[in-house]
Parts: C-alpha cells; sequence; structure tokens
C-alpha cells in the first residue's frame, strides 16, 4: 500500500446494484478482448490496468494529517456525502474524494488554467498555451491568494490540497486514471503535487466562458466588411422589454432610479447608458475586420472550461414562494445551460459538520466542481440558491496604436510592461515567449498569432484614427484580470444562514457576475446581482472594439454593490432568471449590457408559473421538474401560420408541410413536425443571413461565390470571389438562438425587405425576391435535406434522429486514437428540446442539429421539506471510464426524470450503499 495509507475492510470498488456490476464488467471484459486483439497502441491493458484506478469506498483508509475520523456515506449512484467533526478534515476530506473520482479532470484542469498543456499532450497544445499565459489566469490566482482571501478560505484551500495529494501519494498514473496509461505510450508525464493556486485558478477558467458580449464585439466588427451600419443594427435588435420581462420588476433601486430619472448623479462612478453607437467603429474603421478574423481563431481554439468558448451560454433558475406552492414554503428550480462533457463538469456531493458551531460551521450540500472546495449550487439546512450568466459587459477589446516597444496613448507613447515565459512541451524543446501588457494590466492578444501583429495593408481607418505604422493590436480590458475575492464568496454562500448573510457573501463573488436567486426556510424568496462590473463614459457603451489610443473610452470605475438591482419578496410571488435582461434599461442609470439574452425562455418560464398560479392554483415539486422540460418552440408559433399559407408545387413538399398542421409546437424527440419544422428554420436563417455574412461568422468549409469588394466596397456585379467560412461549426452564426427569433420577428412585418431576398439554387431551385418566396425556397430545401439525412418516407422522420448528444472525454476523447475515443466517449442519446427553449437542448442551426450544449444538471428544491428535494447530473460522479458510475445518470437526464436528494442524517443514512472512514 503506499506510505500513510491503509485499507483495512471493504470492497474495492464499492457496489451499486447487480446490473450495475454486471454491466462495468461486461465493459471491462470487451476492452480486454479489444486490446488483446492488438488494438491500443499494440500494447495490452489487463482489467488489472483498468481497475487500478478505481476508488475505494468501503473500510478504512488512514490519512496523515487528519485530527479525527471522516466518513463518507456514498449513495446508490457513487454520489458522496461527507461528514467530519472540524472544517479541515471536511476539505481535506472533500480533496481525497474528488481526487478518488475525478483527479485526471482536475488535473486537466490546472494545466489549462495554467496555459501548461503542453506538458501532458505535446506540441499541438503550444499555441493554446501561448494564449492561456498570455492572459495569465494562474498569475491573478496567486495574487488573489496571496493578498485577498481571507485567513480561513486559505486554511480550507490548504486542507483540500492536502486530502488531494494524500490521495496522490505513492501513486504511478496508471494507479490513477486509464487516460495516464494511455499517456504513458507517447511521453512520461507524471502528475505533481495540487496546490492552493489550482483551485482558485479554476475559477478563472469558469469566468472566462462566462465573459459577456465578447464576442459579439468581435462579431459586429467583423460584420463591417460586409454589411452597412443598418443592416448590422437589423441584426442586433432591442431588447423587448415589453413583451419579455426583466428579472427585477419590484427592485430595490428605486432611490438610485428616482435620482437618475431627475438627472442627477448616483453616489458611484458615473455611467453611462449607452447607444450601441458606432464612434469607437468609425474611429477604428474596417481595420479590425483582418485583425478580429485572427484573433477568432485564437479564441476558438482556446479549450473550454464550462461553457461553448462563451457561445451559447445559458441558464435557467427560478423562485416560487410559498403563497404560490403545495407545501406553503418556497420552490427553488436551477439548470445551467453549458457544454456537454464527460465526465459532467459539476460534481455532486455533500458536506457536514457532525456538530454545527462556530469552529466547524457547514452543513451543506449541491453541486460543485472537481478541484475547488466548497459546494458553488445548492442548499443548506436555512437557505437554497442557484445561479444563471448574467450576461454584464464585463470585457472590453482595445485597438492599440503600436509604436517601437510602446503603444499611443493621449498623443504620447507609453511603454509596455512585459515578462518571459518558458512553454515545456511533451517530447519537444521548451518554446519561450514574450507578454505584453499595457500600463492598466490589458495584456495583448494579438501577440500570440501572426496574422493579428500587423493591420491588414488594404484596410481604412477614419482620419480620426492615428496612421497604423507597424500595424494596430489589439488588447483586453476584463475583470477577471483583476485579483478578487469569489472564493471567499463560495465558502460565504455555504455557511449564510438567512438573507442578509446571503447578500454579504454575494458581494463578494466579483467575478463571474451571476444572477443569485434565494429561498429560505422562514418563507422569503429574492434575487441580487453580484459583481465587479465596469462604468463607461458617455462615448463608450462597450459594444464594440474601442480605439486604445484615447482615454475617453478607459473604464472610468465599477458599480458599487449596493447600487446593484436585487429583489426580495416581490409581490407577485416568483423571481425567473434566464438570462435576460436584469433591469428595464429606462430604469437603471447603467449600462450592464447592450447584449442582453432575448427573454424567450424566461418570459416562457412567467407564462407557465402564472398558468399554474391563475385562479389560486398551487405548485408542486414535479410541476417545477415538469416546467424544466418544456420544450415549446417559440419561433415555431411564429412562423407556422405563415408557412400554411406557401402554396407548393411539389408534391413531396406539400407532404412535409402537411405535418405542420395541428402541431402544438413541443420539439419531442419522436417528433417529425419538430424535424421538418427545424429544417425549415435552420434553412431560413441560411437563405436569408447566413449566405449574407462574412466568411469569418460562417460554417469552415462552406464555400459560396460572394460579391467581391475593396476597400471602396463592392465592385461590378460580374466580380465574383470564391469565399469558404472559417468558424467551427458550433459557434458559426446564424446560430438560430433567440437573437434570431428577434431578428425575423421584426422583419416579419417587412415582406420585401433586402433580407428576404436570394438567389436560384442548384437543382432549379427557385430563387427569392420576398420573405414568402423565400419561405417557399426553405421549406423546399428542407424537404430534400431531411430526405437525404432520415429518408424520403416522411412516417420515418423524428427530431430525435437528428437531434443527438455525444458525450465525450474532453481530451483523449476527442483527440486521441480512434480506439482510446471509442472506449471513453458515450452516446448517441436520441434528444427532446431545442434552441432557446426552457428544455434547452442547444443546437447550432449554422453547423446542423446535434446538441451543442445541454442543461448541465438540473435540481429542484424544497423548503419546505428539504429531503424531498430532487437532483440529477448529466453524466455521473466518476471519471472513471468503467466505473458503474460513469453515466449512469444520463440515461434518466434524458428522460427528463430527477433523483432523491438526501440531506438530513436519517435520509443520508437510509440511502447509503457504501461508508468509507478516513483515519487520521
Amino acid at each position: 500500500m503506499p506510505p500513510n495509507t491503509t485499507a483495512t475492510t471493504g470492497d474495492k470498488p464499492g457496489k451499486s446494484g447487480r446490473k450495475k456490476g454486471r454491466k462495468a464488467r461486461l465493459l471491462v471484459l470487451v476492452l480486454v478482448l479489444a486490446v488483446i486483439g492488438g488494438i491500443a497502441y499494440g500494447g495490452y491493458w489487463s482489467i488489472s490496468t483498468v481497475r487500478a484506478s478505481f476508488p475505494q469506498t468501503k473500510g478504512s483508509i488512514t490519512l496523515a494529517g487528519l485530527s479525527g475520523p471522516v466518513d463518507v456515506k456514498r449513495d446508490g449512484y457513487g454520489i458522496p456525502q461527507i461528514y467530519a467533526s472540524s472544517d479541515e478534515d471536511l476539505f481535506m476530506a472533500q480533496g481525497y474524494v474528488q481526487a478518488q473520482d475525478r483527479f485526471y479532470e482536475m488535473d486537466v484542469r490546472r494545466h489549462m488554467t495554467s496555459g501548461r498543456l503542453s506538458e501532458m499532450f505535446g506540441k499541438s497544445q503550444v499555441k493554446n498555451d501561448e494564449f492561456l499565459r498570455t492572459l495569465g489566469w494562474d498569475r491573478i490566482a496567486r495574487q488573489e491568494y496571496d493578498t485577498k482571501l481571507s485567513a480561513s478560505t486559505k486554511r480550507y484551500l490548504q486542507a483540500y490540497a492536502k486530502g488531494v495529494n494524500a490521495y496522490l501519494r505513492g501513486k504511478d498514473g496508471k494507479d490513477i486514471s486509464l487516460e495516464y496509461a494511455a499517456l504513458g505510450f507517447t511521453n512520461d508525464y507524471r502528475p505533481g503535487q495540487w496546490t492552493p493556486v489550482d483551485s482558485v485558478s479554476w475559477l478563472k477558467a469558469m469566468a472566462w466562458d462566462l465573459r459577456g458580449n465578447m464576442q459579439d464585439e468581435i462579431d459586429r466588427a467583423l460584420m463591417t466588411s460586409r454589411l452597412g451600419p443598418q443592416q448590422i443594427k437589423d441584426l442586433y435588435p432591442e431588447y423587448p422589454y415589453s413583451r419579455n420581462k426583466a428579472i427585477v420588476q419590484e427592485g430595490q433601486y428605486s432611490e438610485l432610479t428616482k435620482t437618475f430619472q431627475q438627472g442627477g448623479t448616483t453616489s458611484g462612478s458615473q455611467g453611462t447608458r449607452g447607444t450601441t453607437g458606432s464612434t469607437a467603429s468609425s474611429a477604428a474603421g474596417s481595420a479590425l475586420t483582418s485583425q478580429l478574423g485572427g484573433l477568432y481563431d485564437v479564441l476558438d481554439n482556446v479549450p473550454t472550461a464550462v461553457g461553448v468558448n462563451g457561445q451559447g451560454i445559458g441558464s435557467n433558475s427560478w423562485v416560487v414562494a410559498g403563497s404560490h406552492t403545495i407545501t406553503g414554503k418556497p420552490l427553488l428550480a436551477n439548470d445551467p445551460h453549458l457544454s456537454a462533457s464527460l465526465p459532467s463538469v459539476w460534481y455532486q456531493m455533500g458536506l457536514h459538520c457532525r456538530t454545527v458551531s462556530s469552529n466547524c460551521p457547514y452543513d451543506v450540500t449541491g453541486y460543485t466542481f472537481a478541484g475547488m472546495p466548497g459546494v458553488i449550487i445548492g442548499h443548506n439546512a436555512d437557505i437554497a440558491w442557484g445561479m444563471t450568466n448574467s450576461g454584464v459587459d464585463v470585457t472590453d477589446l482595445y485597438l492599440e496604436k503600436l509604436s517601437g516597444e510602446g503603444y499611443l496613448y493621449d498623443g504620447k507613447v507609453r511603454p509596455f510592461t512585459t515578462r518571459e515565459e518558458t512553454i515545456k512541451v511533451a517530447g519537444g524543446a521548451d518554446k519561450k515567449i514574450v507578454v505584453r501588457q499595457t500600463a492598466d494590466g490589458m495584456p495583448l492578444l494579438s501577440d500570440r498569432d501572426d496574422e493579428l501583429v500587423q493591420v491588414g495593408k488594404k484596410a481604412t481607418v477614419n482620419t480620426a484614427a492615428p496612421d497604423r505604422g507597424d500595424g494596430y493590436g489589439i488588447a483586453l480590458r476584463w475583470t477577471a484580470l483583476d485579483p478578487g475575492t469569489s472564493m471567499d464568496a463560495v465558502f460565504a454562500l455555504d455557511r449564510a444562514a438567512d438573507w442578509s448573510g446571503f447578500r454579504a457573501a454575494a458581494a463578494l463573488f466579483d467575478v463571474p457576475s451571476q444572477n443569485l436567486i434565494y429561498a429560505d426556510t422562514k418563507n422569503h424568496i429574492g434575487y441580487t446581482l453580484p459583481g465587479k462590473i465596469p462604468t463607461r463614459s458617455s462615448v463608450d457603451d462597450g459594444s464594440i472594439p474601442a480605439p486604445g489610443w484615447n482615454s475617453k473610452y478607459k473604464w472610468t470605475g465599477f458599480i458599487k454593490q449596493d447600487e446593484l438591482p436585487y429583489e426580495f419578496d416581490p409581490k407577485r410571488g416568483y423571481i425567473v432568471t434566464a438570462n435576460q435582461a436584469v433591469v428595464d434599461k429606462d430604469k437603471y442609470p447603467y449600462t450592464l449590457t447592450t447584449d442582453w439574452g432575448y427573454g424567450t425562455r424566461s418570459q416562457r418560464i412567467s407564462d407557465l408559473i402564472e398558468s399554474k398560479i391563475k385562479d389560486g392554483g398551487k405548485i408542486s415539486t414535479d410541476d417545477m421538474r415538469q416546467m424544466q422540460l418544456d420544450n415549446s418552440s417559440e419561433i415555431a408559433k411564429l412562423l407556422v401560420p405563415t408557412l400554411l399559407k406557401i402554396n407548393l408545387k411539389d408534391k413531396d413538399v406539400r407532404q412535409a408541410q402537411k405535418l405542420l398542421e395541428g402541431w402544438d409546437y413541443t420539439q419531442d424527440a419522436d417528433s417529425a413536425a419538430a424535424a421538418y419544422f427545424n429544417a425549415v428554420w435552420r434553412n431560413i436563417l441560411k437563405l436569408a443571413f447566413g449566405n449574407k455574412l462574412p466568411k469569418e461568422l460562417r460554417v469552415e468549409g462552406q464555400c459560396l461565390w460572394v460579391d467581391k469588394i475593396d476597400s471602396t466596397g463592392p465592385l461590378d456585379d460580374d466580380a465574383k470571389v470564391r469565399e469558404c467560412g472559417q468558424r467551427a461549426a458550433d459557434q458559426a452564426q446564424p446560430d438560430g438562438g433567440d437573437r434570431w427569433f428577434e431578428v425575423v420577428r421584426t422583419l416579419m412585418d417587412k415582406p420585401d425587405s433586402d433580407w428576404w431576398k436570394a438567389p436560384a439554387g442548384v437543382g432549379n431551385r427557385p430563387k427569392a425576391d420576398n420573405r414568402d418566396k423565400l419561405f417557399e425556397r426553405a421549406m423546399i430545401d428542407a424537404r430534400w435535406e431531411l430526405t437525404a439525412k432520415l429518408g424520403k418516407d416522411i412516417d420515418t422522420w423524428s427530431w430525435g434522429r437528428l437531434h443527438r448528444l455525444f458525450l465525450k472525454n474532453q481530451t483523449l476523447g476527442t483527440d486521441g486514437p480512434a480506439f482510446l475515443q471509442y472506449i471513453l466517449n458515450r452516446g448517441p442519446w436520441k434528444l427532446s428540446g431545442g434552441e432557446a427553449t426552457v428544455d434547452a437542448t442547444g443546437w447550432n442551426a449554422a453547423g446542423g442539429y446535434g446538441v451543442v450544449w445541454v442543461p448541465s444538471m438540473r435540481m429542484v428544491v424544497n423548503l419546505d421539506d428539504l429531503d424531498k428535494s430532487k437532483w440529477i447530473n448529466l453524466t455521473g460522479a466518476s471519471g472513471h471510464a468503467f466505473s458503474a458510475h460513469y453515466t449512469d445518470q444520463t440515461d434518466k437526464w434524458a428522460e427528463g426524470e430527477l433523483l432523491p436528494w438526501s440531506f438530513s442524517a436519517k435520509a443520508v443514512d437510509g440511502s447509503t450503499s457504501d461508508t468509507l472512514v478516513l483515519k487520521p
């Protein structure tokens, strides 16, 4: 046995049912037979290799550093509940247990956040490491740990690290995870010791994926190469405040609003209400286009932490007051929409002090991240909370005029600060890079791609911009690059006992800024928007890249915490957050963002709640679950009446059209109507918008003949050039989200708009010169697209055949050898749901129908009886490919089921399958 560990009794691993055990043994047998057959590098992996990393879940293990015994109780799904007598023992055990289940995932994460992926995976990751080193997440995390975090938080982080390292002690890679055995064929990588900063850094990665409107800034600038100002404005319509309500409707910012409406100033730094204007754009001109196309390539290759590189990220959370529930106490639901990954980004667990006191104040359960102590979303004995991404604008890109070793600022050249970084490469030579930053600490992102060093030679700029000289650079201002206190917030939330404690904890959560909803056992509900949110001058609203050479575009400060919106016990009796606008733009003095989600999901949830509570109706826990599964298509409700009026000549297309007759707009996996409508929607978007966007936004490999343009605009009609798309299929535009719902809704009353015009297609497909002709063409194209994909017989069509989820290991499962991908990945699952529906199994209309983001978990907390709460994860507790708990929750997740969620000691004991005792 490894030093300082002693196994005494119990099986390894713990059993959780004969059926799951048989399945696991069968998978192991398949693996071993395949390997014996000469696959997988020609090597041989035995059953002992596969099982070597499975965690011990019964008996006892001695851990040096504990002050007393710790019980780890796992239920039939391998979900651990940890019981300790001191807080440091509690978090040390959390580190040990998470490492048992997920260390490979943790190790990859810390290499990502520190820009050291090349140490594990070789030269293929050097470019990613260069960019990540430029951002410097781990440097900022170190500063946070050294200068910002409380003494207690540091103790917990140290205890957690001690637990992880106790697990690692004496183990080779193959003893930790199957993936390390695979890596051993290509390099001699060995995992190093875990540090407290490794945990803090993960919050930076999370913040990166939830960073707000940075992608919209890039896209708007890229559009200028093909579209004029009004056309771009058409594609970014105003938020529909009158139709889709903001989160805060009875909020506690009334005095701030009153001052604002009377023309006064607030007590915080003065902000701007902005106009999504073109001031910065005209200053920078089309010089941005060539740069930002290259920048996008860099951003697109950065590994995701929790989302699709900032795209498509949404979430649902809502809370209903006891006056509207069957129990008479609040119900709280949450389902964050993130990238599908294997294992799931979330890790379920409970952390319980045997006796809650000032020396051990934790009794909390919920979802956390492997590699980080505490619980991120969940409940304790007094309160529950959920999160959705607020989408507030906390990033700005700046165009910098480079001059020698410096950059221009208000007519003077300022020097960059620089640092040298050395990237170690498995199987190759080290790579040295120099990172340049402005005086404000903004890293120069353009240094990370050769195409970004200089502006395109033919790009034009407004006379207000300085001569390009050696070229413009692109720098990033982002709140997460300032040291903060989000790690303190995690522990403060976990021990908060009431609204005031919750608000105080939330105030520490500076990045990423999240919508936080609240409920407590004393029958209160609430919402608060925390975060470090910048204010800008009147010339800048943060919607487009700004000229860095002009100090007028510098951030002017940050909104004070007591001036941020919140709501407590609103009269309507419920609060819904689903990435819609936080506040009405005319009722708040600061511009939080110009790029809210458009509120389709939030309004649907509100409508579902209202339909339940009208005439005194009451909502149950299962009603909340059913709402999470609502898959009604709001864009179908808008378009189908018009589509049914289109006169189609082809009988096969008319046959498909008839599928829409009487359709209830739900997107069940077995629905042929949903399959056809979504194909029509995809083709409407392609014909009306997608084929008119610049190549930088279109799907990679999609090639079109387009008008040739130069610095003066389009040339004559005969000047055509073949351009191929450059963006990954899951991030291309138009993606079909609710921004595009709003674009099309606005244009429905303009049937002769130029947007509705499209040239004739192959196979005598008719050209379109108005809305209805374009709809006709889309219906024809959709019919034959689905015929190619699903067959001519529409009776065999179903949405689930198109809309499938594949779960992939995020490293070797995507880029490893085919055999390794086969043994690490799972799926497919045919899913209900869709884009901008409550059951948000997202797909990108430009790229195809496959699922690209999902409700990454679902939970419903019952504040009347916490043991009657429900939860589920996308995959399972384990990161070990042949564990019974690798994907044992996925089938139930796909069917919309929830699992029992034990909290009280009695309930936990009743659901426990395996108990492991960690002894000092």
